[in-house]
């Protein structure tokens, strides 16, 4: 059974458990998160319909992980604009994204991809999840709008997260976000990829070198 259906969904809730009508959710308590950002045309409609219908209908944790690496799949195909691909934009996402760690989240990991953004990072006990989400998405909409020259939405609405379990999780979903350019044949190594934790950690290296 679904968060959205279960009948103690009200206590969920309260101890921090959310449901946007498809996935379950966690933002109780300052942990680390992965996040996934789509642009809104990064996935067709109807595909995510489709998707969205099943996964409300699965009654599995292993199946819902299974449709969202499905998503996962499909955004690596750059369907779409992909405006992320653009130097000037991505930097922009990245720069925004950095721009806040250490000021309202630890920020651990990170890669923006041409049609999509993951990052893995945990939020002060002050600020909660979905008004981070909130305000990143809209502060960098208007940005890569102005930087188009294009109006109307940018970012899907809804965004995925999934809290870490554990270190082994952890630095599972580090190395699945620095080796996404890989996977998508965009570059590689993963040090590679501009617009990533890992080409950072690797410049800040070859400085440590010198």
């Amino acid at each position: 059974m679904s968060l959205i259906q279960s009948p103690h969904k009200a206590d969920l809730r309260e101890a921090g458990w959310h449901s946007r009508g498809y996935l379950p959710h966690f933002d109780g308590q300052a942990i680390p998160q992965f996040i996934t950002l789509r642009l809104f045309d990064s996935v067709p409609s109807g595909v995510l319909k489709r998707w969205k219908r099943e996964l409300a209908s699965a009654d599995s944790k292993s199946a819902q992980i299974l449709l969202q690496t499905r998503i996962e799949r499909y955004l690596d195909q750059g369907f779409g604009d992909a405006y992320l691909k653009i130097q000037r934009v991505a930097e922009m996402v990245q720069n925004d994204l950095l721009y806040d760690d250490g000021e309202r989240y630890r920020l651990s990991s990170w890669v923006v991809m041409p049609n999509h953004v993951h990052f893995l990072l945990t939020r002060f006990e002050s600020v909660e999840l979905a008004d981070l989400m909130q305000s990143f998405k809209s502060l960098t909409s208007h940005k890569a709008n102005q930087m188009l020259r294009r109006k109307g939405q940018f970012w899907m609405p809804d965004y995925f997260d999934r809290y870490m379990r554990n270190a082994e999780h952890f630095a599972k979903t580090v190395r699945y976000i620095e080796d996404n350019p890989i996977k998508a044949r965009l570059c590689k190594q993963p040090q590679d990829w501009p617009f990533s934790s890992a080409w950072f950690r690797h410049q800040k290296t070859l400085l440590a070198r010198r």
